[in-house]
This record gives structure tokens, C-alpha cells and sequence, in this order.
């Protein structure tokens, strides 16, 4: 079986455990799309956040209480970074983190594409899943906000807006980027063409999945691939399982619900956009999206097993037989 993944940060890195603990089979092939939108360059490096969440969840290296970086992480470099007061501040790279965070860095400076430099450090983390960035084109999301007490705007990278304001800041839009010149990576588009079954991770919505479906030719992909494209919502009873897409939903004009995010996603076949045949909603929400079959699932990542059991659900909605 292949199976395909769009996936953000954290969430999406607890998806995939669950995944290849299902389709633990070599015979199995597991693909994530990963959202780089997120990205930015700090102290002359460049960070991805998700492709790394990603990548340590995977390989054994996440620092699980936290849910991002490292395990086992020292911060002197950070601390030195302080004294000098090198901006920004807010933003910390724990030491065990820049060694990859170099590494990238000077493959990128030499001309490899992103998605060669990611194929690179898995070598050393062996994630079991084949993590392809949406592109190997520079996209990042910028979010819109007011510029101080006037009517005024400004436009600040995600991380600052995540990071350092905890995103109290209102947004009033979201901007990628990059993103309309931006080609999907290499695999991407035939890698879903090629699935049994595409899934959607219950990453954030706005900053994650419609990212990566920006780039062109990534929607384009989902619509005309045969296998079914099956969504699991990031929201349970009105709330984010994790971070905050309530307030990336709200600068966009969408309710926190499971059934406002299925119908902002949208059917494959009611909807001109729409990318979806089937939504798992957790067990409990209610949900009605036209033209996409809905059903409801615990959606709680509480372990491996739960988390498997989700993925089980979410491939048998997308017609796929797991034996």
C-alpha cells in the first residue's frame, strides 16, 4: 500500500507514529508532504520547524514532554546568545538542535535542494516514513496584523506572531510568501497521484494544510488522484487538540468546529477546491459536509494504539484494505 500524508508539526509527527505502527510491513510505503511554510532563517541558519518535529518524532529524538526539539537538549549557545543580546531573543536553538540546523544550512548554501538536504539527515534518523518538504522553494507564512494604534498594518513571520506573541497579536489575514511561484517538490505530485489513499493529518488547518495546498499544483494532485483523500479534524469539542488554530481559524472567518474546518477543505466533488472524499470528526461532534461521507472516530492521540486505530479509520473511509 502507499499512503500519503499532509502533514504540520507536532500533531502531524504523532499521526505518522500511529501510521507506521499500522503499516509497520516493509511491503508498506508512507509519504509526508511536510509544510514548510513554517521556515525561517535565524543567527544565519535555516529552520524547519515541522520537517524536524517530524523527522526527531519519527526517529527517536523528540523531546516528548515539550513535543519539539530535542531530547536530552543543553542551551549554552542560546545562553551565550543572550549576553551578547543578539536578536532576536525570543526565538531559542537548543544545542543539540543547531548541529542539524548547520548541517542543512551548509548543504543549502551549496546548491543541494531542500528536499536532497532532508533525505540527507534522515540517514541518520531512519524515520520509517519517506519526508519530502511541500517544496524546495522558498515559501513562508507571513500573518498580517495592526501596526500600533492606527489603522495601519504590518506584516511579521509566523514564528515571530507564534513565538514570541503566543499569538495574541490579531491576525487579519495570513500571507505565503512565495508560495504563487513555488513548484512542489520533487515526488510530490507523483506520489499522489500514485497513492492507495491520501490523508490529511490533524495538523493546524490554516498554517499547515493550506499551506502546503498552495503551492501549485499540490491541490491540482489531490482532486485528480483516484485514491480516496480522507481528513481527520485537529479540532474536538470546539477546541484545537493542540497549539493555536482557533486563532488562525478566526483571522480567516472560520468557526473552531470539525464541521467548519470539513466544509473550509471542502469536496472533492461538490466544490470547485474542495479536496476531500471522507472526514473523521471525533466521536461526539457533529459534523455535516456536502458531499463528503463523515464519520466519527476517537480522535484522541493518547498512545501509539489510539493513534494507530485513527489511522485505521481514516485509511478504511478512504477505501484502502489493510488486510
Amino acid at each position: 500500500m502507499k499512503v500519503v500524508v499532509l502533514v504540520g508539526g507536532v500533531g502531524g509527527a504523532r499521526f505518522l507514529v500511529g501510521l507506521r505502527s499500522l503499516l509497520g510491513a516493509p511491503e508498506h510505503e508512507i509519504t509526508a508532504v511536510v509544510n514548510t511554510g513554517d521556515d525561517v532563517w535565524m543567527h544565519g541558519l535555516r529552520i524547519c520547524p515541522d520537517l524536524d518535529s517530524c523527522m526527531y518524532t519519527l526517529g527517536g529524538g523528540i523531546d516528548v514532554e515539550r513535543g519539539w526539539g530535542r531530547s536530552g537538549e543543553t542551551w549554552a549557545v542560546k545562553e551565550e546568545l543572550a549576553a551578547y543580546e543578539a536578536e532576536p531573543t525570543w526565538f531559542g536553538l537548543g544545542d543539540r538542535d543547531i548541529a542539524t540546523h548547520l548541517v542543512r544550512t551548509r548543504m543549502l548554501r551549496a546548491g543541494y535542494p531542500l528536499s536532497a538536504v532532508t533525505e540527507a539527515l534522515c540517514h541518520r534518523w531512519q524515520p520509517g516514513v519517506r519526508l519530502l518538504p511541500m517544496s524546495d522553494d522558498r515559501v513562508e507564512t507571513h500573518v498580517v496584523v495592526a501596526d500600533g494604534d492606527g489603522d495601519g498594518t504590518k506584516a511579521i513571520h509566523f514564528q515571530e506572531w507564534w513565538v514570541k506573541h503566543r499569538a495574541g497579536l490579531p491576525a487579519k489575514s495570513f500571507a505565503s510568501v512565495g508560495a504563487e511561484t513555488a513548484t512542489p517538490a520533487p515526488g510530490v505530485v507523483d506520489a499522489v497521484l500514485e497513492a492507495d489513499a491520501v490523508l490529511i493529518a490533524p495538523s493546524n488547518p490554516v498554517v499547515s494544510v493550506n499551506t502546503i495546498l498552495g503551492v501549485p499544483g499540490v491541490r491540482d494532485a489531490l482532486r485528480k488522484t483516484e485514491a480516496g483523500v480522507v481528513g481527520l479534524s485537529p479540532i474536538v469539542g470546539g477546541k484545537p487538540l493542540r497549539g493555536m488554530a482557533d486563532a488562525c481559524l478566526a483571522a480567516i472567518g472560520v468557526e473552531t468546529s470539525a464541521e467548519a474546518v470539513g466544509r473550509y477543505y471542502g469536496s472533492r466533488k461538490t466544490t470547485e477546491k474542495g479536496v476531500l472524499d471522507g472526514w473523521l470528526v471525533h466521536t461526539g461532534d457533529r459534523s455535516d459536509v456536502p458531499g463528503v461521507a463523515v464519520r466519527a472516530v476517537p480522535l484522541l492521540m493518547s498512545d501509539v494504539d489510539a493513534t494507530a486505530a485513527m489511522a485505521r479509520a481514516a485509511l478504511e473511509l478512504a477505501g484502502a484494505s489493510i488486510g
